[in-house]
């Protein structure tokens, strides 16, 4: 049976794993990405970290055949080469991603594919997680920053430039602040991802009026949102719990316009949500969704949004179907 690796490469950290044929994953390690070192540096962590999963198989009787790689940044998929990327990995642009890993792994080059790591996700959802058996399905990822993926026939949509899927740089009518469109990491303003994702729903409850000390982060915006109201704070003070639950249904319903929009110019058979802001809870997923559902064109009423399936695997999984026969 043909066995190869799935990676999945972050801005934080690498996971791997060898994958059956069938998809499951037999056995997988991570290790932290060396996200100042440079792309040769993360290229050799990265295969040095292939390779003990090559050598787990072959004690196990098991030959990998290839490996397929998800990763963070703009990724030509017919070149194998990060076009861009952010600096949450510092000198990733440029780097000859599939053909650094095939000479250092002894591969030979077509052994080798890579994919940006949110195709990667959706393609694993396809095949095996929430959307398998669609012939069409669009997975949009809500985290520390949002992006997509539309699957057509098994395929990612990858775009002329390799750059689809940027599903949180398009215009949001909520990302505005005090009457400006809010910045967004990309450089633009009034985005999706400026007011969509999870720092920017703790951005949100800042602007609100909620105390940075009360949460200094996204996850402590939801623990005060899930909060009754504050009935001993002063009068004319702000009430962290209210500016939280404001903020997440900001977030929340900007969401659910954006996923809403994309329904309606993609007609997709299935759409999957991902991603931390997902796994949050009914607290974001209920506005999100009645907010997506009345952006919906009549004949798209009841297409299925469901959660992402596979969690932590779902990279891998799609990765390795790059290379899978």
């Amino acid at each position: 049976m043909t066995h190869v690796i799935g990676v999945d490469l972050g801005g934080t950290k690498t996971a791997a794993g060898v994958v059956s044929g069938s998809g499951e994953v037999l056995f997988s390690d991570t290790i932290p990405t060396l996200n100042r070192a440079g792309g040769e540096a993360i290229l050799d962590a990265t295969a040095a970290l292939v390779s003990g999963l090559v050598e787990r198989a072959a004690d196990a009787g098991l030959t990998v055949s290839g490996v397929g790689v998800g990763s963070a940044g703009v990724i030509d998929a017919a070149a194998g080469v990060v076009v861009s990327a952010t600096d949450a990995i510092r000198g990733w642009a440029g780097t000859s991603l599939a053909a650094g890993l095939a000479t250092r792994l002894s591969l030979p080059a077509a052994a080798v594919r890579a994919v940006n790591d949110v195709h990667a996700h959706a393609l694993g959802e396809a095949w095996l997680g929430a959307a398998a058996g669609s012939s069409s399905s669009l997975l949009v990822a809500f985290g520390t920053g949002v992006g997509g993926s539309f699957v057509l026939n098994g395929h990612p949509v990858l775009g002329h430039r390799f750059v689809g899927g940027h599903v949180g740089h398009f215009a949001s009518p909520l990302a505005v602040g005090d009457g400006k469109p809010l910045p967004c990491v990309c450089g633009s303003a009034g985005h999706v991802e400026a007011v969509a994702s999870g720092p920017a729903i703790h951005e949100s409850f800042l602007r609100l009026g909620g105390s940075a000390a009360e949460a200094t982060d996204t996850r402590g915006v939801f623990s005060l949102a899930s909060r009754a109201p504050d009935a001993g704070a002063a009068a004319g003070s702000p009430d962290n719990a209210t500016a939280a639950r404001a903020a997440v249904e900001l977030g929340a319903v900007a969401a659910g316009q954006a996923v809403g929009g994309l329904i309606n110019i993609l007609d997709p058979e299935t759409v999957v949500i991902s991603g931390g802001l997902a796994d949050a809870g009914e607290l974001w997923w209920k506005p999100m969704e009645a907010a997506l559902r009345q952006e919906l064109l009549a004949p798209l009423a009841a297409v299925p949004v469901v959660r992402a399936a596979l969690g932590n695997s779902a990279a891998i999984v799609g990765a390795a179907k790059l290379v899978l026969p």
